[in-house]
């Protein structure tokens, strides 16, 4: 994965972006546990990069070449890795305080410009609460697009992202996951009957992965269960810490969400069952990184 975009932000009101974008070239990095992200500037233009993480040499080489002597801002887990392997002096600056300045230079006004609680689903999951240029990390958890690959590759041999969500996007949760329906058996349940009532609860005794007949479940239902169940399990943290911070809006960001359309539905669905009032951020992976890059703009004043 080496791909390269324009960056697109939102026309946020005045006052409402935390600092802005520098005005010449510049870097910002966001090295995360599956992708390197990057935004930077180059002769005016504004764009988006990202390598996979097992990649860094990759991305330190692009670097220097593409951005020979401009300041570079990094943040995520391999910052300070990828920093030595480009070999020359960058700065450094949190992840959470990086990604949460970012994120508001893709929001509309009407969401950016009142607080609202932050998930970023990469390869785990974490949370924060966003008011103003103020945020604080409310939780977590390991669940994200990390587990999603785990157990794509225990469950179905599968690699792949994108053909882990392909295959789960034909599949049929109810072979694996027991509803709410399947427990009241007909009669009327006092729940919407499409609820999980345990993920992976309907896998019968001695059942293996295989083709769906003979009393196996299919590997295209076992990963979209899998899917779901990261879904639901996600959407419940948020929606419980939104409550107890006082916000109804939820935004979602996260690379795991990319070419994703199962994980958003249930994220989606389950958000707004709970209560919640989700939002979905194009490019939101890159929040980190833009946030980096803002930090270079700031430190230029």
């Amino acid at each position: 994965m080496d791909t390269t975009q324009g960056m697109e932000l939102q026309q946020a009101a005045a006052g409402e972006i935390p600092g802005g974008l520098p005005g010449f070239d510049a870097a910002g990095v966001d090295a995360g546990g599956t992708l390197v992200k990057i935004a930077y500037v180059k002769d005016g233009t504004r764009r988006l990069r990202k390598f996979r993480s097992d990649r860094l040499e990759e991305a330190a080489a692009w670097l220097r070449t593409e951005l020979t002597d401009a300041p570079l801002c990094l943040t995520g887990g391999k910052g300070a890795k990828l920093a030595a392997l480009i070999g020359r002096g960058t700065e450094l600056v949190p992840e959470f305080e990086a990604t949460c300045m970012g994120v508001r230079m893709l929001l509309p006004a009407e969401i950016g410009g009142k607080p609202f609680l932050l998930a970023n689903v990469g390869t785990g999951t974490s949370v924060h609460v966003i008011d103003g240029e103020r945020h604080l990390r409310v939780g977590g958890t390991g669940l994200g697009g990390g587990t999603i690959v785990g157990l794509a590759r225990l469950l179905a041999g599968i690699d792949e992202y994108e053909q882990i969500v392909a295959a789960a996007s034909k599949g049929d949760r109810g072979a694996a996951d027991l509803k709410v329906r399947h427990i009241y058996e007909g009669l009327e349940p006092p729940i919407d009957g499409d609820l999980t009532a345990s993920n992976f609860g309907r896998v019968p005794p001695g059942a293996a992965i295989g083709d769906g007949a003979a009393g196996s479940i299919a590997r295209e239902d076992a990963l979209a269960s899998v899917i779901g169940m990261v879904g639901e399990a996600v959407a419940t943290l948020c929606v419980s810490a939104a409550a107890a911070h006082g916000v109804k809006t939820i935004v979602y960001i996260g690379s795991s969400f990319n070419g994703n359309a199962p994980l958003r539905r249930a994220i989606e669905s389950y958000t707004r069952f709970r209560g919640g009032e989700p939002h979905f951020v194009e490019n939101g992976e890159f929040s980190g990184a833009l946030g980096a890059l803002c930090r270079l703009g700031r430190t230029a004043e």
